[in-house]
């Protein structure tokens, strides 16, 4: 795990894991989006690549990418703007999420190599499954890059040795049947799941997929070692545009308050 992700989940306190889509609205706007994460208190930014063909992912980011796409982002920029975090940012742990394609299109050791030059510390891929993934994890663990990956609610038992051979930095439990944004688990059945995957992984557990809100992420907060915010970031950006950070600081400050407390809140 790099040592920035293991910063971020030793502070005591849950951490906020905030998403936003590269290049949505443009490529010039997305940097003062992600700054207005990290002070509106966020522990992780995840930076999402977009993909015409987003499967996981419901109508916000789905449109976030299209956006993203139709202002003409590419690769090249999406790490020109992770290296300026970076350098903006050296202590906030930046993970890269997408699809196998851009990753892979040029070759997993090509991609390991940018985004460890960029100052990457994980990467989530979507769709490659632990048996296909011959290449892309490789590459990344020997660039010390952490290949975070997915478990989900029909993620049993005799699956999730496949999923955690590999895998560092945080387990990412999407915790509905379905897609970004539409859907929230019921908190029964994410505390259920939370501890049976802590039976047998030490890695910090982020649970995410319809965590719209403080008052849903606080609950989440005080089971789970991390809650992860997506679509309700992306609407923002949406609704404001290239105006979006400081709605988004907003948000995420409300979020960061009710994720930090949780536990303490609880006692």
């Amino acid at each position: 795990m790099s040592a920035r992700l293991a910063a971020a989940f030793g502070k005591g306190h849950p951490a906020l894991v905030c998403f936003v889509t590269a290049g949505d609205p443009t490529p010039d706007a997305t940097p003062a989006i992600l700054d207005a994460l990290v002070a509106g208190g966020a522990d992780v930014v995840e930076l999402g690549m977009p993909f015409t063909d987003p499967m996981a992912d419901g109508p916000a980011i789905q449109a976030a990418n299209l956006r993203a796409l139709g202002a003409g982002t590419t690769t090249a920029q999406i790490l020109a703007i992770a290296a300026g975090f970076r350098a903006r940012h050296p202590a906030v742990p930046l993970v890269l999420m997408g699809y196998a394609n851009p990753m892979t299109i040029r070759g997993g050791d090509w991609f390991a190599a940018q985004a460890s030059a960029a100052g990457v510390d994980g990467v989530i891929c979507v769709d490659i499954p632990p048996e296909e993934d011959g290449e892309l994890g490789p590459a990344l663990r020997a660039r010390g890059i952490s290949l975070i990956r997915l478990a989900t609610p029909t993620t049993d038992a005799a699956r999730f040795p496949a999923v955690l051979d590999g895998s560092s930095g945080f387990l990412y439990y999407v915790s509905v049947a379905g897609i970004t944004g539409k859907q929230s688990a019921a908190l029964t059945s994410i505390e259920t799941a939370v501890a049976r995957f802590k039976q047998t992984t030490d890695l910090p557990i982020a649970v995410g997929f319809g965590v719209r809100t403080a008052e849903q992420a606080g609950p989440i907060a005080r089971v789970a070692d991390g809650v992860v915010v997506g679509s309700a970031l992306v609407d923002l950006v949406a609704q404001h545009g290239a105006d979006a950070a400081g709605p988004v600081r907003a948000l995420v400050a409300d979020l960061a308050q009710a994720v930090h407390s949780a536990r303490s809140i609880a006692a």
